[in-house]
């Protein structure tokens, strides 16, 4: 049954999409027919009336009498199978097979006559408001007979009809055409899925036992190579034993290459099994080699530890300070159940990355508890001044409360310097970034920084090499980052002094954008630490929260671009931002 319905599920989409495609064919065809029709016809009623026209020129005497005009119509009407009129320019009816000229209006307005008389021939498909029926008209004005028109006309009742024979003759054509491809589709599918039928009435039997079944197929196609396969795996279930040895040596090499250090150590504390990442974790010179005694491969607390599981026969673990392995690392002692040598599994687990995220969190929450006890304790003694009378005092209160306002602006820019640098470290703020010129980033900050380099005396220049090539920036970010090193310069320069901003191209592929200034400097030692976190180089100057170079570093990184920094005590500092510059699309 399954396989009935995998036989419907592979042909029925075919066969529907042929059928579709016969359909769409069928209406597309159906119309062209009408429209060839349809052409062919006024083609064929044009070419009448031009032989009606002749014949009557060669006849001057009819053309003049009504009567015989009128039996002409007649005449010639039933042997072409149609109406014929002949109007003459003013649009009189001059005869008309099938009715009397005396009673019908003026054909002066017909469009198919309006046509004829302006281009020679007309064309409409419109109720007659004589026969009250549609027709399709075909008239012509006839260089053999120019004074008169010649107009013919037949029923669209009989143009139709013909079509619909035309349709009908189509439509069966196409449904023999459909009831052959759903035929075909049928044998088609009943023959690519045969060998299907036999690889499941096979899979049946080795079920059952039978592991000697096989099938044989001379396919060369997907069928033929899902029979080799079959076969194949009868084969490979022979070998079930090598297949043991197989995953016993795949297992080996997993262990082999783990980051962990694993020892599985016998009840006499011998050395069963250990990869080589357990003599590099626990600070080995050699490897650790199976059949070494535990006491002497491994620390002492590794034995107490495996004595501690061995003899109480449960999990014990603990996190051991390696110094001579520089390393902080976790290990696990557990009893390795049904072992018959009473056998223990040691995991040793390098824990010194996430030793030293945990001091670095304690560091910080000292840090940050330092930064902000300092505005705190301020704001605390101004309240409590302004408490004990200050308030009564105007020109007092107001210098507390710009005190106090100049705290709070304090406390706000520390913050919002923390929920920047977080940010941009957890990676969740989206650079916009835009191809923009050096220039248009450097001369906000120019601006916004030149008051306050003249309130504190400082020289502030810039110096940018004409023809630099644009960057790929998120502009608002790295004027934040350029604002914070030239804010640094100003402030660790003394009055009289000068800061230089200064961008110039590094080869073909990286701008430079240079802070210089002629400050206080920075001991070499601690050049390593000015990009952590509330690490001042001169706290007595420093007058922020240590927070400005670390948020310029990770902004830059995020552009994939490095800092430089070069400094000489009482000499002066630069750094350097080098960015790639945007590459051409």
């Amino acid at each position: 049954m399954q396989l009935k319905r995998f036989h419907w599920r592979i042909g029925l989409p075919f066969a529907i999409l042929v059928a579709l495609s016969l359909l769409a064919l069928a209406i597309y065809f159906a119309s062209v027919l009408k429209s060839n029709y349809l052409e062919s016809l006024r083609s064929r009623l044009e070419n009448e009336g031009h032989l009606v026209a002749m014949y009557v020129a060669q006849q001057p005497n009819t053309a003049g009498d009504p009567a015989a005009l009128r039996a002409l119509a007649v005449r010639q009407g039933e042997i072409l199978d149609a109406r014929l009129t002949f109007v003459d320019r003013q649009g009189v009816v001059l005869a008309d097979s099938l009715h009397d000229p005396t009673g019908m209006e003026n054909h002066l307005y017909r469009p198919e006559v309006q046509q004829a008389l302006a281009r020679g021939t007309g064309y409409a498909i419109r109720r007659s408001a004589t026969i009250s029926y549609d027709m399709l008209y075909v008239a012509v004005v006839s260089p053999e007979l120019p004074d008169m028109i010649v107009r013919l006309a037949v029923p669209m009742s009989q143009v139709q009809a013909d079509i619909n024979r035309m349709h009908t003759q189509l439509g069966v054509a196409a449904l023999i055409a459909l009831l052959l491809v759903f035929g075909l589709a049928y044998l088609v599918t009943q023959s690519a899925l045969r060998p299907i039928y036999h690889l499941t009435d096979a899979v049946k039997r080795m079920s059952a036992g039978e592991l000697g079944v096989r099938v044989f197929s001379n396919e060369q196609d997907e069928i033929g190579e899902l029979t080799k396969s079959f076969n194949l795996l009868g084969d490979s279930l022979r070998s079930t034993i090598s297949s043991y040895e197989h995953e016993r040596d795949r297992l080996s090499g997993l262990v082999e290459n783990l980051v962990d250090g694993i020892l599985i150590v016998d009840d006499g504390g011998t050395v069963r099994l250990v990869n080589p990442a357990a003599g590099r974790l626990l600070g080995r010179d050699d490897a650790i080699n199976p059949g070494m005694a535990l006491a002497a491969a491994v620390p002492p607390q590794v034995v107490a530890l495996w004595r501690q599981s061995r003899d109480g026969q449960h999990e014990s673990r603990d996190l051991l300070d390696l110094e001579r392995a520089s390393r902080f690392c976790q290990v696990v002692a557990t009893p390795l159940a049904g072992s018959e040598a009473r056998s223990t599994l040691i995991i040793v687990q390098d824990l010194t990355d996430l030793h030293r995220l945990e001091t670095i969190r304690r560091d910080f929450t000292s840090n940050i508890s330092h930064e902000l006890r300092t505005p705190l304790a301020a704001l605390k003694m101004l309240s409590e001044t302004l408490k004990e009378g200050a308030l009564n005092d105007p020109v007092a209160a107001h210098r507390f409360v710009d005190q106090i306002d100049m705290q709070v602006d304090s406390l706000t820019q520390m913050v919002e310097e923390l929920l920047e640098l977080a940010r941009i470290e957890s990676g969740r703020v989206p650079l916009n970034l835009m191809c923009v010129s050096v220039e248009n980033i450097l001369t906000p900050v120019i601006n916004q920084l030149t008051r306050t380099a003249e309130r504190a005396e400082i020289a502030l220049t810039t110096e940018i090499e004409p023809g630099l090539p644009a960057i790929m920036a998120d502009a608002g970010r790295m004027q934040r980052a350029i604002t914070n090193l030239v804010h640094n310069g100003i402030k660790f320069t003394r009055p009289g002094g000068r800061v230089t901003v200064r961008a110039l191209a590094q080869g073909e592929e990286a701008v430079r954008i240079e802070v210089c200034d002629t400050g206080i400097g920075i001991n070499p030692e601690m050049i390593e630490r000015i990009f952590e976190r509330f690490y001042t180089a001169d706290p007595s100057r420093a007058g922020g929260a240590g927070l400005g170079l670390s948020i310029v570093r990770h902004i830059v990184a995020a552009h994939h671009g490095t800092v430089e920094v070069q400094s000489t005590p009482n000499v002066g500092t630069c750094f350097a931002v080098i960015l790639p510059v945007a590459t051409t699309p």
